[in-house]
C-alpha cells in the first residue's frame, strides 16, 4: 500500500510539472502577480514581475534589485527588457520611491542598456544607443501623468525594448542600518494602439556665459517649430545652483503663451502644463532661464562639471500617431530680438524656502554648500546622458559621432567653390545630361539622353509616353569619365532607355536609375548589359505599389541596402523597398494652391541620403525647398528654404563631413535670383557660399555631385553640359618663379562675384562693361604682382624716352634746330606704336607681341581695346598664365 501512494504522488507530481509547460500567457501574468503580491515588503530582485490588467493590458514593476548605496550622491541604474517584441504604449506610470532615500528618479526608453548587469553605476551611462526620458519623479512633485488616449511607444519595429531606471540616492544617512532599497516604477502598457504618442522636445543653452558677481544673466532659447501639430502637456526645468527662474513658451504671430514656469531649485520632475498650448508648423518655441553670478569670482559657463551650469527646458507633448516624432531639440537662439518683448514673469525669481532648497538637493542641514559632489555627480550623470542622446542612434552613432567630428572639421576651413576652366569637359559632345554620380574609385558617372529629347510632344495628358516608335536610344547613355581629364574610361547603357533621368551607385559600384518614359526604376551591373533589379511596369503610370509615374531619383542606404525613390514628376511621394525590391512603405502628398507643409511635394526631383545622420534629404523643386526625413520611419525632421533658392530647386547632394550642396533653377520673368549653386551647413541649413560657372552659363543645371575634397560637378539638360568646380581657399597664395624673379599671387574671390554679375540677362553693351570691370578689379586686386609688373613694364619705357631725349638732344647739338620736326614725327611713330591704332590706351599687348617669342597671353587682357570673345588657342606656351590675371569669362551664348 506504501508503495501504492508513493507511485500515485509521483505521477501527481508530473502531471503538474506537465501541465505547468503548456500554461498560457495569461497564466504566467497570474505567477508574476501572485509573486509580486508575496514579496510586496521585499525587494523583486531581478524577477521582473509582469501583472495581467486584461487581455490587452498588462503592468511592468520595474525596480532596484535590493540596493545599498556606499556614499551621498550615487547614481544607481538598472535596466528591464520588455516582455515581448510585439509594439506596445506606456499609458501610466506609478512611483514606489521614498523621500527619506530617494532624490530622484528618471525613466528612459532604448534598445541597447550600457550594462548587462542587474544594476550599475550611472557613470557607465544610461543606454548606448539613443534614449528618451519617459518618465520623472522628484521628492515633493507631482508625479507624471499622460492625457486619456497618450501612450509612450515601445517595443515593435520602431520603439525601444529596453527600460533604463536612474535612481539618485542624495544622503545616505537613511542607509545606516544597512537596509536594502527597492525603489522603482510601475508601468501600466497596452498593446491597444493609442491615436497619439507621447514624446520629449529638449531646449537647451549651449555657450551661455555667466561673469562672476553679476547680479542678472539672461539665457535664451528660441526655435521655428517646422514639423506636425503637437499638444504640450508637461515640463522640466533643470539648472545648477545658479538658476532662479526658467520659462518657456509658445510664440505665435507675436503673442507669448506661457508653457511653464518654475524655479529649478525646487523639485526637478515634469509639472503639468496648466492651461493647454498647442504648436503648430512655424510657431517659435522660447525658453529663458535667469541666473547669477553673485558669489562666483570666476566666470561660469555651460557643462558638466560643479562649476558649470546648465539651462534646460524638457517639453513633454504628444501628437497623432501617423505624424509622430519621438525625440526634438532646440539649441540655438534664432531671434534675438523677440525676447524684448518677454513677459516680465520669465524675469522674476520664483521665492522658495531654505530647507526646501537643502531637502530639493538631497543633503542634511550639516551639509555645506562648498561640498561640489552633488552638482558633479548631478551634472555628469544625469544630464550628460541626456546631452548625447542626439549624437547616437543606434547602430549608426559612430557614424554620426565622426560626421559630427568631420564637419566641425570640415566647416572650420575657410573655403570658395570655384569653376575648374582647365577642365576639357566642358566640350563633350553630350545629349540632355539628367544624372550625375561618383562611383566607389571616385570617377564622374553621366547619365545622358543620347539623340532623344523631353519635349511637349513626349507624354499625353495621363502621362503616358507618346515616341515609342523612336524605340530606345542607340547610343551609350552611362559614361564613365577621369574626375581630372574628363577622358572617357566606359561607357554602357545603350539600347535599354527612353528618357533616362535620375542616377545613382551604390557601395559596390552598381548603377541605380530612372527612366521617365518607362516609369520604372532600375539596378544595373558596371557592365550594364541586363538589369539585376527592376522596379515598375514597363510605359505604363500609376501611382499603386507596383508602379512610378516618372520616377526622378534613386538611393540606396549604404547600411541596410533599403532603396529610396522619388516619384515623381505626376506623383508626389517617397517610397522604400527592401534591398531585394520588395515595398516597405512610402510617404508624401501633393501640396497645392502654393501651400506646402511638411511632407508635401511638388515635383521631388533628387535624393540625398544622409547615411551618418540617418537622414534622407529631397529637393522638392516647384516649392524652391529642401526636405529631409529619418530614413527608417519617413518623419519630416527638417526644412531648408532660401530666398535665394528662387522657386525652383533642381538637386541636391551630401558630402560626408556635414556639407549640403544644391542648384537652383531659371528665375521666373520678372525675379532676380540668379541660378547658381549653392553650399550650405547641413546642421543649421545655413548658406556657406554660392558658385556660377566663369566660362558658359547655366540654362538649366538638372544635377548635383560632391566628393568628400569638396569637388563639385553640375550637368545641365539645356545646355547638355558638365561643369567641374574645385574648392580654393578664399584669399589663396601661391608661389610662382619666373626668370629667377618669385612672384607672390594673391587671388580673392571678387572676381567670381563679378563674373556672377555677369551671367545675368543683361544687353551685349553691358555685359561688355562687365567683363571689363571685372578685369580692372582683379588686376588691381593682384597686389604684389601688379606693381612688379607695372614696374617691369614702365622701367623699359623710361630708358625709351631718356633715349629718346638723349638722341634728340645730340641731334639738336649737332644738326641744329631744323633737324627738329623729324624727330618728332620719328618719335610720334614709335609712340604711337605703344598707344595702338586708336591712341585711346597702352596696348601693352599689341606692343609686346611684335618681340619674337613673346606671348600675348595675359597681357592683352589688360587692354582696354581686348575682346571679352577673344580667346588663346594660338598661343604655344603657357608660362605666362601663372603670373597674368585669370583670363575673362566669354559672353554668355544667346542661346
Amino acid at each position: 500500500m506504501a508503495g501504492l501512494v508513493n507511485n500515485l504522488l509521483i505521477l501527481l507530481l508530473l502531471f503538474q510539472n506537465i501541465c505547468l509547460g503548456f500554461r498560457s500567457p495569461l497564466s504566467i501574468f497570474k505567477r508574476y502577480k501572485d509573486t509580486t503580491r508575496s514579496l510586496s515588503s521585499e525587494c523583486l530582485g531581478s524577477e521582473q514581475p509582469v501583472i495581467s490588467l486584461g487581455l490587452s493590458d498588462f503592468a511592468l514593476d520595474i525596480r532596484m534589485p535590493g540596493v545599498t548605496p556606499k556614499q551621498s550622491d550615487t547614481y544607481l541604474c538598472m535596466s528591464v527588457r520588455l516582455p515581448m517584441d510585439d509594439e506596445a504604449y506606456v499609458v501610466d506610470f506609478k512611483p514606489h520611491a521614498s523621500m527619506d532615500t530617494v532624490h530622484h528618479m528618471l525613466l528612459f526608453g532604448c534598445n541597447e542598456p550600457s550594462s548587462t548587469e542587474n544594476y550599475w553605476d550611472c557613470d557607465e551611462g544610461t543606454c548606448r544607443d539613443k534614449s528618451n526620458i519617459l518618465y520623472a519623479w522628484a521628492r515633493n512633485a507631482p508625479p507624471t501623468r499622460l492625457p486619456k488616449g497618450v501612450g509612450f511607444r515601445v517595443g515593435g519595429e520602431t520603439g525601444g525594448r529596453y527600460f533604463v531606471l536612474q535612481v539618485h540616492y542624495g544622503d545616505i544617512s537613511a542607509f545606516r542600518d544597512k537596509h536594502k532599497d527597492c525603489s522603482g516604477v510601475t508601468l501600466h502598457l497596452t498593446h491597444q494602439k493609442q491615436p497619439l504618442i507621447a514624446g520629449m522636445y529638449l531646449m537647451m543653452s549651449v555657450n551661455t556665459v555667466i561673469p562672476p558677481g553679476e547680479k542678472v544673466v539672461d539665457a535664451d532659447i528660441a526655435c521655428h517649430y517646422k514639423r506636425f501639430p503637437m499638444h504640450l502637456f508637461a515640463y522640466r526645468v533643470h539648472t545648477h545652483r545658479l538658476g532662479k527662474v526658467v520659462s518657456g513658451y509658445r510664440v505665435r504671430n507675436g503673442q507669448w503663451t506661457l508653457i511653464g514656469r518654475q524655479s529649478p531649485q525646487l523639485p526637478q520632475a515634469f509639472y503639468p502644463v496648466e492651461h493647454p498650448v498647442d504648436v503648430s508648423y512655424d510657431d517659435i518655441l522660447a525658453a529663458r532661464c535667469v541666473f547669477s553670478g553673485e558669489g562666483r569670482t570666476t566666470e561660469t559657463h555651460i557643462g558638466g562639471t560643479a562649476n558649470d551650469e546648465m539651462c534646460n527646458f524638457y517639453i513633454m507633448y504628444y501628437m497623432e500617431a501617423k505624424h509622430a516624432v519621438s525625440y526634438m531639440t532646440c539649441t540655438q537662439n534664432a531671434n534675438p530680438e523677440m525676447f524684448r518683448n518677454i513677459p516680465q514673469e520669465a524675469n522674476i525669481p520664483v521665492p522658495i524656502k531654505s530647507d526646501m532648497l537643502k531637502m530639493t538637493h538631497g543633503h542634511h542641514e550639516e551639509t555645506k554648500d562648498s561640498d561640489t559632489s552633488s552638482l558633479l555627480q548631478q551634472a555628469k550623470k544625469e544630464e550628460e546622458e541626456i546631452l548625447d542622446q542626439e549624437t547616437k542612434d543606434g547602430d549608426r552613432s559612430s557614424l554620426l559621432q565622426q560626421a559630427k567630428k568631420e564637419e566641425k572639421e570640415i566647416l572650420d576651413q575657410d573655403f570658395h567653390i570655384e569653376e575648374a576652366v582647365e577642365w576639357p569637359g566642358l566640350d563633350l559632345k553630350l545629349g540632355q545630361v539628367s544624372g550625375l554620380a561618383l562611383d566607389p574609385e571616385n570617377n564622374l558617372v553621366i547619365f545622358h539622353r543620347g539623340d532623344h529629347v523631353w519635349d511637349e510632344n513626349s507624354f499625353d495628358s495621363k502621362f503616358v509616353y507618346q515616341q515609342r516608335g523612336l524605340g530606345p536610344i542607340e547610343q551609350n547613355t552611362i559614361l564613365v569619365l577621369n574626375p581630372s581629364n574628363a577622358k572617357l574610361l566606359h561607357s554602357t547603357g545603350k539600347s535599354l532607355f527612353y528618357l533616362p533621368h535620375g542616377l545613382s551607385i551604390d557601395k559596390n559600384g552598381n548603377y541605380w536609375v530612372t527612366d521617365v518614359a518607362l516609369h520604372q526604376v532600375f539596378k544595373l551591373g558596371t557592365e550594364g548589359k541586363e538589369p539585376l533589379l527592376t522596379l515598375g511596369v514597363a510605359l505604363q503610370p500609376g501611382s499603386d505599389k507596383n508602379h512610378f509615374c516618372q520616377p526622378t531619383d534613386v538611393v540606396v542606404d549604404p547600411i541596410t541596402g533599403s532603396i529610396y525613390v522619388s516619384d515623381g514628376y505626376c506623383n508626389s511621394r517617397i517610397i522604400q523597398f527592401s534591398p531585394d525590391g520588395l515595398y516597405v512603405m512610402q510617404w508624401g502628398e501633393e501640396s497645392f494652391l502654393g501651400r506646402s507643409r511638411p511632407g508635401q511635394f511638388h515635383i521631388p526631383h533628387s535624393l540625398a541620403l544622409i547615411p551618418d545622420f540617418s537622414q534622407l534629404c529631397v529637393a522638392d523643386r516647384e516649392n524652391g525647398r529642401i526636405q529631409c526625413f529619418r530614413l527608417e520611419t519617413g518623419e519630416f525632421t527638417r526644412e531648408i528654404k532660401h530666398k535665394s533658392f528662387g522657386r525652383e530647386l533642381f538637386a541636391v547632394s551630401y558630402v560626408p563631413g556635414g556639407l549640403l550642396f544644391a542648384v537652383n533653377g531659371m528665375p521666373y520673368p520678372g525675379e532676380a535670383e540668379p541660378v547658381q549653386g549653392f553650399v550650405m551647413n547641413f546642421s543649421t541649413g545655413e548658406i556657406i557660399d554660392f558658385f556660377i560657372p566663369l566660362r558658359k552659363s547655366f540654362e538649366m543645371p538638372h544635377d548635383i555631385v560632391a566628393s568628400e575634397d569638396r569637388t563639385v560637378f553640375v550637368g545641365d539638360v539645356h545646355a547638355r553640359a558638365v561643369w567641374k568646380f574645385a574648392s580654393t581657399e578664399k584669399v589663396e597664395h601661391r608661389s610662382v618663379k619666373k626668370a629667377g624673379i618669385e612672384v607672390q599671387e594673391i587671388k580673392e574671390s571678387e572676381a567670381v562675384a563679378e563674373a556672377r554679375l555677369k551671367n545675368k540677362p543683361e544687353s551685349t553693351h553691358s555685359l561688355k562693361d562687365a567683363d571689363k570691370q571685372p578685369l580692372v578689379q582683379q588686376a588691381s586686386s593682384t597686389g604684389v604682382s601688379f606693381v612688379l609688373i607695372t614696374t617691369l613694364l614702365i622701367i623699359p619705357v623710361v630708358v625709351l624716352l631718356a633715349i629718346l631725349i638723349f638722341i634728340r638732344w645730340r641731334k639738336t647739338t649737332v644738326y641744329g634746330a631744323d633737324e627738329e620736326h623729324k624727330l618728332d614725327s620719328s618719335s610720334g611713330r614709335i609712340l604711337g606704336r605703344l598707344r595702338g591704332k586708336g591712341g585711346g590706351g597702352i596696348n601693352l599687348g599689341n606692343f609686346f607681341a611684335s618681340h619674337k617669342g613673346y606671348s600675348r597671353k595675359g597681357f592683352d587682357r589688360l587692354s582696354t581695346e581686348g575682346s571679352d570673345q577673344e580667346k588663346d588657342e594660338d598661343d604655344g606656351t603657357d608660362s605666362e598664365e601663372e603670373c597674368s590675371a585669370s583670363p575673362p569669362p566669354p559672353a554668355p551664348s544667346s542661346s
